[in-house]
């Protein structure tokens, strides 16, 4: 088992045998796939404009469903009450469960992340025997209070309080939390406050009895944009009693576990918006073969089939990142597993190890089925626009996915951070390639023609080009600015645009190039096509954003010279035909009347 630590991508050659991809899932993953699916068609898509009448009764009820079937519990240990499949098992789970609606996405992806994995990960052994049994099978649901009026994504600056009874039995819960997902219907509350005038918040755990209502009271459910039937309410502590021993970890613990469970609820965020694109790009490409004008199904016009093939291609990277990362994670997992720690201890490790991956993912996932049901819309015309056709429902859950979860500007920002931050520490050598990047600007390139006869021998070399774009800009930038780089926002944001588009890309190839070893490359025709036009789409990314970038910082001689290298990074020996690779994309899917990848 080889295991690529968090961010090495960037410095290292991945290949298709270190990837995992959705055709190698075993029989166990297939059945539990199916039996989602089963579910989701049965239970949830007949009835999915149910969601659009605040159904918050629906979306408890489903919940419950889910916990009796095993959905809620899926890699908590079999001692605590799951079932304890594995991280991969819990991404298949949350993407197919998601598919139909966002209110039940959400519904599901709050308690089985941030109200439950705390627990896991945080909690006494006490604590995880009593809470996990409950929210695992669905007989109680978790809701998460962090976020308040103040504080949203500066989350360690909340103002509520904890205040120690006299007697030192209990904490005093003061203070107002927002957006709280679930909070209509949850028992078990993880509630973060302040201790006296500590520098961190604290984390608690706080079971709800509306029978006893301990100082706990509910604002009105918010009128949302979108995931109208997933219960989002303020929540009021007055002077709530929480028990000493329902304290969460240790003191001044809580900033930790909130960005912690962050990047659990990251990953699976991209996860959660995988099946409903898949779903948004059949019912699109169904139409279009359906919807005729000018006598001719729209299908067959060059400007749906572009839609059609971008909306496959963005659809089909996610995948292959998701569950590249969510595999790199289980063999992290696993690793350290051998080694004598803890499930506990290796999941918390390798969740924050791997906590770029997790960022770039929930930016290009929220992002992609942002785009799927916009375009989705477009392809269905006036009927889009309507409630009568799943579009505008798809559109409007899809919008709060690029806010939950941390923004995905702040998602952006921290991608670079971190990989910063591990490279100062040594956890990663970004220097070494960095200065090697900088001292091949001076060299004459070769004007020989390379071999490209074997399957993406260009496009790898690409990836590897792209790679080094991104190390001469990272690299010129932190030489520039130090430690007052992170007061250059635009410029993070486009080092931070080149840094997905590099691992989205290659994750799309190796994935392509993998189906094409199971199957052939014949039969693999579709997912050869979309790895080359997303990679195409961005090195054409890469090459605006390092411009944009590069004349921020730089001036006379030595712009001159990076612009000569980023152009150099972003350019193909044979340019791709985009226009005939989206015709291929197209027709394929056209011929199946689904995405079918």
């Amino acid at each position: 088992m080889k295991v690529i630590k968090g961010g090495e991508f960037l410095v290292k050659e991945v290949q298709k045998e270190d990837i995992f991809v959705t055709e190698e899932f075993t029989e166990e993953q297939k059945m539990m796939k199916d039996a989602v699916v089963e579910f989701i068609d049965r239970e949830v898509w007949p009835i999915k404009e149910r969601f659009e009448e605040k159904d918050y009764a629906l979306t408890e009820e489903l919940m419950r469903k889910a916990g009796e079937m095993g959905f809620l519990g899926v890699s908590i240990p079999e001692e605590y009450g799951g079932i304890g499949m594995g991280f991969v098992s819990t991404m298949l789970v949350t993407d197919y469960i998601s598919a139909a609606s966002g209110s039940l996405g959400t519904a599901y992806g709050a308690h089985t992340g941030i109200g439950t994995m705390p627990i896991f990960l945080y909690g006494t052994e006490e604590q995880k025997q009593k809470y996990l049994p409950l929210l695992t099978a669905g007989e109680k649901f978790g809701a998460y209070c962090l976020t308040e009026p103040g504080a949203g994504s500066d989350a360690n600056s909340g103002k509520t309080t904890a205040t120690l009874t006299p007697d030192g039995k209990n904490y005093l819960i003061n203070g107002q939390k927002m957006w709280i997902s679930n909070a209509g219907f949850a028992e078990i509350f993880i509630v973060f406050a302040r201790i006296e005038n500590d520098k961190n918040i604290t984390g608690f755990l706080m079971e709800y009895d509306k029978n006893n209502p301990n100082g706990v009271s509910f604002g009105d459910e918010e009128k949302k944009l979108g995931i109208t039937s997933s219960s989002t309410r303020q929540v009021f502590f007055n002077d709530t009693l929480i028990p000493v021993e329902n304290m969460l970890s240790e003191r001044g613990k809580g900033f930790k576990i909130a960005l912690n469970s962050l990047n659990v609820g990251r990953i699976k965020l991209a996860a959660a918006c995988l099946d409903a694109s898949r779903r948004i790009t059949t019912e699109s490409i169904v139409y279009a073969n359906e919807r005729v004008q000018f006598k001719t199904p729209i299908a067959k016009f060059g400007a749906i089939q572009a839609k059609l093939a971008e909306m496959s291609t963005r659809t089909f990277a996610i995948d292959a990142g998701s569950y590249r990362a969510a595999k790199d994670i289980q063999n992290y997992i696993d690793d350290l597993l051998s080694k004598g720690k803890s499930h506990q201890e290796s999941e918390l490790e390798a969740f924050s190890e791997y906590a770029i991956e997790a960022a770039i993912l929930k930016v290009y996932g929220s992002e992609t089925s942002q785009f799927v049901t916009d375009e989705g819309i477009q392809i269905f015309g006036g009927m889009g626009f309507s409630k009568d056709t799943p579009m505008e429902a798809a559109w409007r859950d899809a919008r709060i996915t690029r806010i939950y979860e941390g923004t995905n500007e702040i998602n952006r920002l921290l991608t670079i951070g971190m990989l910063l931050k591990k490279a100062f520490k040594g956890d990663i050598d970004l220097l070494t390639p960095a200065m090697a990047v900088g001292k091949s600007l001076m060299d004459i390139p070769s004007f020989e023609v390379p071999d490209y006869s074997e399957l993406f021998s260009e496009e790898k070399e690409m990836v590897a080009k792209l790679k080094k774009a991104f190390l001469m800009i990272a690299g010129k930038a932190v030489e520039t600015f130090g430690m007052e780089l992170e007061k250059h926002q635009q410029l993070i944001l486009a080092a931070a645009e080149v840094l997905i588009e590099i691992y989205m890309a290659e994750s799309a190839i190796l994935k392509a190039e993998k189906v094409s070893d199971m199957t052939s490359e014949d039969a693999a025709k579709g997912q050869i096509a979309m790895a080359k036009l997303n990679l195409s789409n961005a090195a054409n990314t890469v090459s605006e954003k390092g411009r944009e970038a590069i004349v921020y910082f730089a001036e006379g001689d030595e712009q001159r010279m990076m612009l000569m290298g980023l152009k150099r990074f972003t350019k193909y020996t044979n340019i791709p035909n985009v226009i005939e690779l989206r015709k291929e994309i197209a027709e394929i899917v056209i011929e199946e009347n689904k995405y079918c990848f």
